[in-house]
């Protein structure tokens, strides 16, 4: 007679991060050096992080925007990496609180976060794979298939003190975006004088006509006064938002700037972690939050951020620049915004969220992935394959790397 001594539970492996391997990628320019009210980018560069599991599952991630790549890939390599071998990838939340109150007393902003951005990216990308999900699913459930994007560009050339060839070139720029189906354009003020800066946002709108959505980024170029000046000389040309208007330390600037000109004031894109947008949010500094996934502190920061903006009744439209990496975690995360407020007819920027398409030289946006981000009616497809839902092409990687 068999025997109905109840047998314990077969224990499940735990899956086990094995090798944390950086990444620091670099694309000249040459010719194609362009310019924002800060300094000229004569690069493209990127860092990456590769976790790989003792179950052969490989996450990738991307720490900080454009700054050297050095100091993020040292926080990884150095501090976070050995604390990470032989944990359990599928726990992000968890780890990236462990790490933040590990390096809390020395690491609050900056480098040490864009690094803890870069794991927790790769973190979330192992989980869904292991749950055969893509991560808007882990992150409740995606609003939207497709997402809008607006083309940024019209940056500054190096000769940008001619300013007959500046227009004429902006204009067929310009005009390019319209004509490729986007529905909404980002340009580049604060460098030169208003009043040429103003000449090139009528020739840009004169280029794209009255219907296509304008956005500007001053880069922080401004003090308050400069900026509501430039924000009421900008009013007769239909500008949705103004991002980064002054610096982004400067919260008394940003409330000034907020309640004395009449465009609605975007910014973040410098802020780190649920500490810093709940004081910048909280303060009353923008009406547009644009947290950088690859700056603030990833998916799981992201998540503290969106949950602060929804509280006070504050769009949320995270900021992109960086690689193919970049891109496929903004799209996961911005597929899990909901409407601003929810309204039966969502419109791009009024009530539902848009992605930043970068529109400058960029091989590792481009050509790093095998899946490419093609625009479709003026939209970028949310991937549907588990965890990021993309795949790094190695002899790009490679090519890139220094």
């Amino acid at each position: 007679m068999p025997s109905l001594a109840l047998k314990p539970p077969t224990e499940n492996k735990v899956m086990k991060i094995r090798t944390i391997t950086s990444h620091l990628l670099r694309v000249p320019l040459g010719d194609k050096t362009f310019y924002s009210s800060q300094a000229a980018f004569p690069e493209r560069n990127s860092y990456l992080v590769r976790i790989e599991t003792d179950s052969g599952l490989v996450g990738w991630g991307e720490g900080g925007q454009y700054g050297p790549a050095e100091p993020v890939a040292a926080c990884v390599d150095a501090v976070f990496a050995p604390r990470l071998i032989d944990r359990d990838p599928t726990e992000p939340v968890r780890i990236w609180e462990e790490l933040y109150a590990y390096s809390r007393d020395f690491g609050q902003r900056g480098t040490y976060i864009e690094a803890l951005s870069a794991i927790d990216i790769a973190l979330w990308d192992i989980a869904g794979q292991a749950l055969g999900i893509p991560v808007w699913k882990l992150l409740g459930g995606r609003f939207r298939d497709r997402i809008t994007a607006y083309a940024t560009g019209c940056y500054y050339p190096e000769d940008f003190g001619n300013m007959p060839a500046l227009l004429k070139a902006l204009e067929a720029e310009a005009a390019g975006y319209a004509g490729s189906g986007f529905e909404l354009l980002k340009i580049k003020i604060g460098l030169l004088a208003p009043q040429q800066d103003i000449e090139r946002l009528r020739t840009i709108r004169n280029a794209i006509g009255p219907d296509v959505g304008l956005l500007v980024d001053a880069n922080h170029g401004y003090n308050a006064a400069a900026a509501i000046r430039m924000g009421r000389l900008m009013e007769p040309y239909n500008v949705c938002f103004f991002e980064e208007p002054v610096p982004p330390e400067d919260r008394d600037g940003y409330r000034k700037v907020r309640a004395e000109n009449p465009i609605p004031v975007a910014g973040g894109e410098c802020e780190f972690t649920r500490y810093g947008f709940r004081d910048f949010i909280a303060g009353g500094c923008v009406d547009i939050v644009q947290p950088d996934l690859a700056v603030t502190g990833g998916f799981t920061a992201f998540t503290h951020i969106l949950a602060f903006a929804n509280a006070y009744g504050i769009a949320t439209v995270p900021h992109v620049w960086g690689s193919g990496i970049a891109v496929a975690a903004a799209l996961q995360a911005i597929a899990a915004i909901p409407p601003f407020p929810f309204t039966a007819n969502p419109i791009p920027l009024l009530n539902q969220p848009v992605i930043e398409f970068d529109r400058k030289h960029n091989p590792l946006r481009d050509d790093l992935l095998a899946e490419r981000f093609e625009l479709v009616d003026g939209c970028l497809a949310v991937p549907d394959r588990p965890g990021l839902g993309v795949t790094v092409r190695e002899e790009v990687l490679a090519k890139y790397t220094y």
